[in-house]
């Protein structure tokens, strides 16, 4: 039996008045890719459910058509409600700014963290992706991170993206208080944090490693 991965995407589109956001294309399309060449069953699934929004600043004239073709997969995403952890061997959060806002508060998405972590399955985020985490807390009431190795978006990366001042709060700082240890690179470069069943990584640059990782512990 092959595996079966859970990809949560974002729904929210907007970060302010003018300026779109919604998933990191490439952070989906890489990591949807290498799950789909191993053969793994893969569904995607978002808090609402139906299409899932683009970053239009992830996508431009030298996209390579591969990352490109990757968008039909989110035209009809499955809702996180109709989601049974039971189902699947792995989770994965890929990034993009939007996860910033309707990931942490999804109740749904925080169980089904909780479930995959506790039973031992693989709980794998990237860059804004581990945003998904910070509202995730374990049967004894802790933080799903707190004294985890983790790696995400950092804000030296953020305050180049200039966006910082318009976030619900910055991913790096955040993970920091919840009492994750967190590990960084320097910018842009592909880093990646195993402990134990949870696997995270930095930036775009990150994901196919991360996804190298989780393909790896599946050991499928």
């Amino acid at each position: 039996m092959m595996a079966k991965i859970l990809m949560v995407v974002t729904n929210h589109a907007e970060i302010k008045p003018g300026h779109a956001t919604g998933i990191w294309l490439s952070e989906f399309a890489e990591a949807y890719e290498a799950f789909a060449k191993h053969g793994y069953e893969i569904a995607v699934a978002s808090p609402l459910g139906g299409k899932a929004p683009i970053d239009p600043g992830s996508v431009g004239a030298n996209t390579p058509q591969g990352i490109l073709d990757s968008r039909e997969h989110l035209e009809n995403t499955a809702a996180l409600d109709a989601i049974s952890e039971s189902r699947f061997d792995a989770i994965f959060l890929p990034g993009g700014h939007g996860t910033m806002y309707d990931l942490p508060n999804s109740e749904k998405l925080g169980l089904l963290l909780r479930q995959f972590y506790e039973n031992g399955k693989t709980v794998a985020a990237v860059c804004h992706g581990p945003a998904g985490l910070v509202g995730a807390t374990l049967s004894n009431g802790q933080p799903l991170i707190a004294g985890r190795r983790v790696n995400a978006f950092t804000n030296l990366e953020e305050e180049a993206t200039t966006l910082g001042p318009d976030l619900p709060f910055l991913l790096e700082s955040k993970i920091r208080d919840l009492g994750a240890i967190y590990v960084a690179a320097p910018n842009w470069t592909s880093h990646v944090e195993i402990d134990g069943n949870l696997i995270t990584g930095q930036n775009p640059q990150s994901t196919v490693a991360v996804a190298e990782a989780v393909i790896e512990r599946l050991g499928r």
